[in-house]
């Protein structure tokens, strides 16, 4: 499975370990030794992923009164892409080693010059990640000291690679041989996946996977709103796959070739204040991910100074991602840039007549743009956590509740005991039609306990011989602390529903 290095993120290894072991997340075509950028998820991996997307439908779409709901189709006509501008910018600037045969992103490889003592002895080159300032400044030292430098090493300042000039290529290592001379120039590379629709192979019938759900939302403007009866503001969500021919798909399910996209697109005044409507996104989105079990204090937020000729502004939520702070979630104010760019392609008026303001214009757009797997991710690196427990080291995932895979286990204590199978099927049975609970009769019962701490199950339930000879109560372990306590069924059954809804 793609992973990280394991000598630099035991963090991240250990979590691809535990993804793997416990059903989480599979390298896709495992069989045929894998296929870079794509992955599979496993029983448990599904359950998270549902359970992702479907609280944040719940809150985003059914909770709000402002937003409704679309699923638009994958493959679109290729005249979106070009009013979009997918077409003809949609791309990442490419290098390549000419030695090691190694493709990179330009603005993801970054170098600096070494200069001791105002001589300038050389080029670091290093590619993004969590640590590369420190990588930077180790590789810069051990030059210096290879080469028998005296005197003081200047800061180190990273710039990506698209910043070098022409008479710096030559200059600079390849990541891959740390030798100069071998990179080549940048060059953009389009990110879409192409594709053919119909019987003919020309390019008539070139059609393309979408790169994001925003222009399928946009393509559906006109319809929601002829019959929708929304009026202004209003948003209109979407879950739903997406596609970039990434050049270096890496770390984990972080950047991956096919991903899933949550998005809103919400449609406000032109008149009205932006600003305060784009800040109170941010914060609603912020909230909703410590809702769902982000510890807030590993979140953090960029705001973008280079902006996109039509956005007003960005600002991106961050997580602490085992390889550095990262984007998590991204909230763009994008003025009406993509309504006018399809309603000039298209011929089609996309102007809203506002009841309140009494005129017609064309909306402008504040977008909270989310992906499924990257959420996943850091809700992965969040729950995962090693103690003890009497003394045996234990891997527990600490999921929040409702977006762990399975809400209970139903454990009878005996698998050979006929009436502890029974009642303990009979509770099975009436939590099934509530949660998704998982049933366990293999293994002593501390192995079954520290089986259902590794998939992030909240609580277990064991039916004992105490169940059925005395008082019919059975005992309720909670995952997090390992208390257990005896409850009756009625209490179980309260418990559950005041924790799990």
């Amino acid at each position: 499975m793609a992973k990280s290095k394991a000598s630099t993120n035991p963090l991240m290894d250990a979590i691809v370990a535990v993804c793997k072991r416990r059903g989480f997340i599979f390298q896709s075509s495992e069989i045929y030794g894998g296929y870079n950028g794509f992955f599979d998820f496993g029983p448990l991996g599904v359950e998270l992923k549902k359970n992702i997307k479907d609280a944040w439908w719940k809150d985003m779409v059914h909770r709000r009164e402002d937003i409704e709901g679309l699923d638009s189709s994958i493959i679109m006509s290729p005249k979106i892409w070009v009013a979009s501008g997918h077409v003809g910018g949609f791309s990442d600037p490419m290098v390549d080693c000419k030695v090691s045969k190694m493709r990179y992103r330009a603005d993801q490889l970054f170098f600096a010059p070494v200069i001791v003592d105002g001589e300038k002895i050389g080029y670091v080159s290093i590619l993004e990640d969590g640590n590369m300032q420190a990588d930077a400044e180790a590789a810069a030292e051990k030059m210096k000291r290879k080469g028998g430098h005296q005197g003081e090493l200047a800061p180190i300042e990273l710039k990506d690679y698209t910043e070098a000039d022409e008479s710096e290529w030559a200059l600079i290592p390849s990541p891959a041989t740390g030798e100069p001379g071998s990179l080549t120039a940048p060059r953009e590379f389009n990110l879409m996946f192409e594709t053919k629709v119909g019987a003919l192979s020309d390019s008539s019938a070139t059609a393309y996977l979408r790169p994001e759900t925003a222009q399928g939302i946009f393509a559906n403007y006109k319809n929601v709103v002829d019959t929708g009866r929304v009026k202004i503001p209003f948003g209109i969500a979407q879950i739903g796959k997406a596609f970039r021919n990434e050049i270096t798909p890496k770390n984990f399910i972080f950047r991956s070739r096919e991903f899933e996209q949550m998005e809103i697109e919400y449609f406000i005044s032109p008149d009205c204040d932006w600003s305060e409507i784009h800040q109170e996104w941010i914060k609603y989105c912020h909230d909703w991910l410590i809702s769902i079990g982000l510890p807030e204090e590993m979140l953090g937020r960029d705001v973008h100074e280079k902006l996109a000729h039509y956005a007003k502004a960005c600002t991106d939520i961050t997580f602490q991602f085992p390889f550095g702070e990262q984007e998590l979630w991204g909230i763009a104010a994008r003025g009406d840039f993509d309504l006018t760019q399809h309603a000039e392609h298209s011929g089609k008026p996309m102007e809203i007549f506002d009841e309140a303001a009494k005129k017609k214009y064309i909306p402008h757009v504040i977008e909270p743009s989310l992906g499924v797997d990257r959420l996943l991710l850091a809700l992965l690196t969040a729950a995962y956590t090693e103690d003890e427990v009497g003394g045996e080291k234990r891997t527990v995932m600490k999921f929040h509740p409702r977006i762990a895979p399975y809400k209970v286990a139903v454990l009878p204590l005996l698998k050979n005991k006929p009436e502890l199978v029974e009642r303990a099927r009979a509770i099975y049975d009436k939590l099934a039609k509530r949660y998704n609970v998982f049933w366990d009769t293999a293994g002593a019962i501390g192995k079954r306990y520290r089986r259902q701490d590794e998939a992030g199950t909240p609580y277990c339930v064991t039916i004992d011989f105490e169940t059925i000879e005395t008082d019919g109560s059975v005992t309720l372990r909670d995952r997090d602390t390992t208390e257990q306590k005896r409850v009756s069924e009625e209490e179980l059954y309260k418990f559950l529903d005041e924790q799990l809804f």
